[in-house]
Formats: C-alpha cells, structure tokens, sequence
C-alpha cells in the first residue's frame, strides 16, 4: 500500500480504502468499478447518511494517492487507493503517563504503563502511545514496530523515520531481538523443575478473546525461570525457609524459623504453604498472548490476568487489578551502526497488588 499522502490529524493516521476493479490482485479487483466517486461511496458505506458520505471529501479530505483531492463527480481510479480521515470521537483518558527511555534520531524506546494500548485498536484510538506521543511530541511519523498487550507494561519501541524503519522491523520479523518480561504469578509445586521450556499449539478462535492450546505442531515456544519468592503485604511476611521451599531450595540446616514437622517432611511430601513468585520468561515466539497462556497452562496463572484462566469480560476502566507482567528488557544489535542496544524499564512488578490469596489481586 503507498505511503498516505495525508498526514496524521490529532496524532490519528488517515484511513486508506481501495477502490473496486484494476489488475492487481486484492479482495475487490473483481468488482465492477462505479462511474464516480460518490456512487462508490454510497455502496461503500450503503448504512450511512447522506451527508455523512459527503463529508468524507470536506471533513475527511478525501484525496488519491498521488495527494488530489477528489470530488463527488470524479471517476473512481480502478483498484486506486484513496485516503481520508475519519471522525473520531472523544475519549476518556487512561489516567497513566509514558515514560521515555531512550531517543535518537531513529529510534524512542518507552515505559508503556498497564491499561494504556500501544497502537489504535478498536475502542482506543486517541488513548495510545501512538497517538499520545504524535501529539505531545510533536512527531507525526512515529510508528511502533511490535506489539505489547494493553493491559502489559513495559518496555516499548517506535520508529521516528520512515526511511529507516523497516531496517527495524526486520529485527523483530527475524526474532534478532531479545526480550525478557518479568511476572507474578503463583510459586510453583516443589516437583517443578526450573528453568523450563513450554512448548504448544497456539490458536486463537475467530470471535473468541482467550487463546487456545491445541495439539499439533508447537508453534509458540516460551523459556520460563523462577527468579525469587514474593511475600504477600496482606499476611505475615514468610520466613527465610519459606520463601526456600518457594523457590525450590534445600531446607537450611539449623535454621532458627524451621519448624520441627518441616524437619521430617519427606521430599514427596507437599510444602506448608503456597505463595506468589516471580518470573523471567522469555518469548522465542510472539504468538498472541503467549506468555500468558503458557503460564496458565503450567498451572501458574499471571497475577490479575483477566483472561486467563477465566475470562472475566473486564471493564477496560477498571484499573484496580493491573496484570502482573511487565516487557522488562529488550537488546539487539542496530542495524545501521552495529552496535549492541540494551534497554532495561524503569518499571516495576508491584507487589501491593498480591493478596494473601496467590490468586487474587487487589
């Protein structure tokens, strides 16, 4: 598709639309082409009033791609593209900020908080870091160059410079790109060997929001290591033998908080407790939802995931439970000069948002 001869209006890019008939191959080449643009429009958008369709020329700027403007009696451009914008209504803030991570003339690296999306999609168009950064920075040409889940913070890169740009993207299209998250989710059973690889199927049902595993061929690959054990702010902080069968680790020999029964638990035996712990994973992959799916399919579902394992329908203004998994570094090495990039956010998984439950979040 060429380059928009418009630029963005409020940081919101304009929308393309491809005109029927022409001879290169797209879902319309096999339509009849109108004998003018506003008959076009009318069966483009047969819903719409009247003067909804005429403003797509006054408000919209309706132009084709060579930058014309077009009016209601032109001739349609077979198979052309045509850009405008489209009306877009308010929106109520997400009330979270970007931070900015780094910048040069290529590239601007940001913290993306929970609940903010990074790109327009669906019900945010305005509420993005796209479309927030174009207008607070004064950049019209920033684009971001992969994909982070809105309710998932961290760690994300945009292009300054069409020019440059698909140098970039094909980082990320090769997999050159290293990127680590870091979560809370529940400690795991003391059989659970770690590190660990998870391996599946990934399909995602047309008109369903939850992401499956199937059999078949593993299309998604996911590296999962056990940082730490996390005390729960709700409940007594747990003990330093606590947090090691957290963990995994040996009984300490002589430890003062050891309690006499632990002494004699055998190794098959189940741990007195089961807490919250926190996570490095690594997405080999990046299927939709990967990681979230993995964990849940483990058994160690990501704290305040509304998705997995039950998807809850959430308000997307609720903001009480921020998913506990943050896109905590990326490195790669730059395609323009070669030198190696590491960025590390500045964001941090937060346990205040553990409760006593490992399954609940507040």
């Amino acid at each position: 598709m060429p380059r928009s001869p418009l630029p963005p209006r409020e940081g919101i890019s304009a929308t393309a639309l491809r005109a029927p008939g022409g001879k290169a191959t797209h879902a319309k080449n096999h339509l009849p082409v109108p004998d003018s643009i506003g008959e076009w429009l009318e069966s483009e958008f047969p819903e719409a009033a009247p003067e909804s369709r005429r403003a797509l020329l006054t408000d919209g700027d309706l132009r084709d791609e060579a930058g014309h403007p077009v009016t209601w009696d032109d001739p349609v451009i077979p198979g052309g593209f045509y850009f405008f914008h489209r009306p877009v209504p308010p929106e109520e803030r997400i009330p979270f900020e970007v931070g900015i991570v780094f910048e040069d003339d290529d590239l601007l690296v940001v913290d993306k908080p929970h609940f903010l999306a990074s790109t327009p999609n669906g019900r945010f168009v305005r509420e993005c870091v796209v479309t927030r950064l174009r207008v607070d920075l004064d950049q019209p040409d920033l684009v971001a160059i992969h994909r982070l889940d809105r309710i998932t913070a961290g760690l994300l890169v945009l292009s300054k410079r069409p020019e440059t740009r698909g140098r970039y993207q094909r980082l990320f299209q090769d997999r050159k790109v290293h990127k680590a998250y870091r979560a809370l989710a529940p400690a795991p059973p003391a059989d659970m060997e770690f590190p660990l690889v998870r391996e599946s199927r990934l399909v995602k049902p047309v008109g369903g929001r939850q992401v499956l595993e199937v059999e078949g061929e593993p299309n998604a690959i996911s590296r999962i290591r056990l940082v730490r054990a996390v005390p729960s702010i709700s409940g007594p902080s747990p003990t330093a033998t606590e947090l090691d069968i957290a963990v995994g680790a040996p009984p300490r020999r002589g430890d003062p908080d050891l309690d006499p029964r632990d002494r004699t638990r055998g190794e098959d035996e189940a741990p007195p407790r089961r807490g919250v712990a926190e996570y490095e994973l690594e997405p080999v992959t990046g299927k939709t939802h990967q990681l979230r799916v993995h964990m849940n399919a483990l058994g160690l579902p990501i704290l305040g995931d509304p998705v997995y394992p039950v998807d809850l329908v959430p308000d997307p203004y609720d903001f009480t439970s921020p998913l506990q998994l943050l896109a905590a570094e990326i490195a790669f090495d730059d395609p323009l000069t070669g030198v190696s990039r590491r960025f590390e956010s500045g964001l941090g998984l937060d346990p205040a948002a553990v409760g006593s439950d490992p399954g609940e979040t507040r």
